[in-house]
Protein backbone atom coordinates (compact mmCIF):
# COMPACT_ATOMS: atom_id res chain seq x y z
CA UNK A 1 0.00 0.00 0.00
CA UNK A 2 0.88 3.61 -0.47
CA UNK A 3 1.95 5.66 1.82
CA UNK A 4 -0.08 9.09 1.91
CA UNK A 5 0.73 12.31 3.43
CA UNK A 6 -1.77 12.52 6.53
CA UNK A 7 -4.76 10.32 6.85
CA UNK A 8 -7.11 13.10 5.10
CA UNK A 9 -5.44 13.30 1.66
CA UNK A 10 -5.02 9.38 1.21
CA UNK A 11 -3.87 8.66 -2.62
CA UNK A 12 -5.89 6.63 -4.74
CA UNK A 13 -9.00 7.48 -3.29
CA UNK A 14 -10.54 9.62 -5.90
CA UNK A 15 -11.80 12.80 -5.66
CA UNK A 16 -10.52 14.76 -8.64
CA UNK A 17 -9.89 18.02 -9.11
CA UNK A 18 -12.43 20.86 -7.49
CA UNK A 19 -14.89 22.84 -9.93
CA UNK A 20 -13.94 25.98 -10.54
CA UNK A 21 -16.03 28.66 -8.82
CA UNK A 22 -16.81 32.24 -9.61
CA UNK A 23 -16.01 34.98 -7.25
CA UNK A 24 -19.62 35.24 -6.65
CA UNK A 25 -20.17 31.22 -5.99
CA UNK A 26 -16.96 31.48 -3.60
CA UNK A 27 -18.47 34.20 -1.41
CA UNK A 28 -21.83 32.28 -1.45
CA UNK A 29 -23.70 34.12 -3.97
CA UNK A 30 -24.34 32.17 -7.20
CA UNK A 31 -27.27 31.72 -9.08
CA UNK A 32 -28.69 28.60 -6.82
CA UNK A 33 -28.57 31.44 -3.92
CA UNK A 34 -30.48 33.63 -5.74
CA UNK A 35 -33.07 31.22 -6.68
CA UNK A 36 -33.67 30.69 -3.06
CA UNK A 37 -33.59 34.39 -1.91
CA UNK A 38 -36.60 34.84 -4.53
CA UNK A 39 -38.50 31.33 -3.08
CA UNK A 40 -37.69 32.99 0.36
CA UNK A 41 -39.19 36.48 -0.63
CA UNK A 42 -41.94 34.42 -2.54
CA UNK A 43 -43.33 32.81 1.01
CA UNK A 44 -42.59 35.78 3.26
CA UNK A 45 -44.49 37.87 0.97
CA UNK A 46 -47.50 34.60 1.19
CA UNK A 47 -46.87 34.71 4.70
CA UNK A 48 -48.01 37.99 5.13
CA UNK A 49 -50.70 38.65 3.05
CA UNK A 50 -52.19 35.63 5.18
CA UNK A 51 -51.53 37.53 8.47
CA UNK A 52 -53.24 41.01 6.84
CA UNK A 53 -56.54 38.57 6.13
CA UNK A 54 -56.43 37.25 8.90
CA UNK A 55 -56.18 40.73 11.10
CA UNK A 56 -58.74 42.51 8.91
CA UNK A 57 -61.19 39.12 9.52
CA UNK A 58 -60.18 40.04 13.41
CA UNK A 59 -61.43 43.55 13.12
CA UNK A 60 -64.25 42.85 11.57
CA UNK A 61 -65.27 40.37 13.80
CA UNK A 62 -64.36 42.34 16.62
CA UNK A 63 -66.54 45.70 15.11
CA UNK A 64 -69.96 44.27 15.13
CA UNK A 65 -69.62 43.36 18.79
CA UNK A 66 -68.65 46.38 19.93
CA UNK A 67 -71.63 48.16 18.11
CA UNK A 68 -73.99 45.66 19.69
CA UNK A 69 -72.60 46.56 23.65
CA UNK A 70 -73.39 49.82 23.10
Amino acid sequence: MTDSKNINNPVGQGGGQRKKLSRAERQNNGPHRNLDRQGAADRKAELVRKMREKARGAEAAETPDDDAKN
